[in-house]
């Protein structure tokens, strides 16, 4: 990032002085190299502010297309979306639009019945996550894509949590608008695109000077970009080992877990995971206190959504999978990335039995009072 951060090169990327040319290339080569690692087109990679700005460009922007080509203004999301995709998709109704929520089954899985009447009854757009962020349930988004391509109706899929984990491609022509971020990969937060099959397909949500063809105007930020590229290119070139290595903590920790602590529960175990999050519902036991005395020893965790940590509702992706409250309010989800060692693992294992046992009897000395 450092030549674009300083003056040989921190020009405007649509000046036409050399400065300005200079930057500008620097954005171009970073589309060329993203499209190149995620199977896309270059002129289809609209740089944003990041995943929650790509989410509300790809729903919200599908649907004001719809509307402006007469077609219906409906969004079909899955119930366990991030918040990013539920959002938007809700906010189509102050434009005249609707939303259809498409309900999961005890894995997290999107029910395929009900995606197809959605289909059948005319939508703007599909949208379903990759990988879930909470719980790493895996969707299927070739599958959906697919039947949604039949219907010639644009999918969506937010892949921020599935870019460096596990396969992620675009080379699937179902795959309409896929969704990646920065800061989940090791670039800055606050940088994030949009993958666009057909530009026109969406609507820009802001106005402006007319930059990224009209689709998201505004001065690009050439240094993020730049380093969005070069994270996702490493992110993929590293997926392999990166997998086996994340994937044998996971099952380590699960393992110790379920020997060490009585009545857990490690939601969507049955389901295809990515390897990165283990999400652990330890019964009986307030998640907020668990956090706080693992925040206490040096471990850095998140009761659901990092974005919604502190809430006392229970998540909405553990209620949409049919979890009673008393559980989710119990679950715990541990994230491993690139820096992660089996001595992290073990750190945890030594004091995570106490946390949950004190965590335990101080929830049930509440209750009593």
């Amino acid at each position: 990032m450092e030549p674009y951060l300083t003056e040989d090169a921190f020009g405007n990327p649509s000046s036409a002085h050399a400065v300005g040319r200079r930057a500008r290339q620097a954005v171009d080569g970073a589309r060329q190299r993203i499209a190149a690692a995620l199977g896309a087109d270059p002129a289809g990679v609209v740089f944003t502010s990041g995943g929650t700005e790509a989410d509300n460009l790809a729903v919200l922007g599908s649907a004001l297309r719809a509307k402006e080509a007469g077609r219906a203004c409906r969004v079909a999301v899955g119930a366990t979306e991030h918040k990013a995709v539920l959002d938007a998709a809700r906010a189509v109704g102050k434009f005249g639009g609707e939303t259809v929520i498409l309900p999961v089954n005890v894995d997290g899985q999107v029910d395929a019945a009900a995606a197809e009447a959605a289909l059948e009854r005319g939508i703007a757009v599909l949208s379903t996550m990759w990988v879930n962020n909470e719980t790493g349930v895996v969707q299927d988004p070739h599958r959906l894509a697919s039947r949604a391509a039949e219907r010639e109706t644009p999918f969506h899929s937010d892949a921020v949590q599935a870019v460096g984990k596990i396969p992620c491609s675009m080379a699937d022509e179902g795959l309409t608008l896929l969704t990646i971020s920065g800061h989940k990969i090791g670039a800055p937060k606050g940088i994030g695109a949009l993958l666009v099959r057909n530009r026109d397909a969406v609507a820009p949500l802001i106005h402006g000077g007319g930059q990224q063809w009209n689709v998201r105007p505004g001065t690009e930020n050439v240094a993020g970009a730049v380093a969005l590229a070069v994270a996702v290119e490493l992110a993929v070139a590293e997926h392999g080992l990166a997998e086996v290595t994340t994937q044998a903590l996971r099952d380590v920790l699960e393992t110790g877990v379920l020997a060490a602590i009585p009545d857990v529960v490690i939601i969507g175990r049955a389901a295809p995971r990515a390897p990165h999050i283990c999400s652990v519902a330890f019964r009986g036991a307030d998640a907020g206190l668990v956090l706080a005395q693992l925040d206490q020893a040096g471990i850095s965790c998140s009761a659901g959504s990092a974005c919604n940590t502190g809430t006392p509702t229970p998540s909405h992706v553990l209620t949409a999978m049919g979890i009673e409250a008393s559980l989710a309010r119990a679950a715990v989800r541990f994230s491993f990335g690139r820096t992660s060692t089996a001595a992290d693992v073990g750190h945890l294992l030594e004091v995570l039995p106490g946390v949950v046992a004190r965590a335990r009897t101080a929830a049930s000395t509440l209750r009593g009072a």
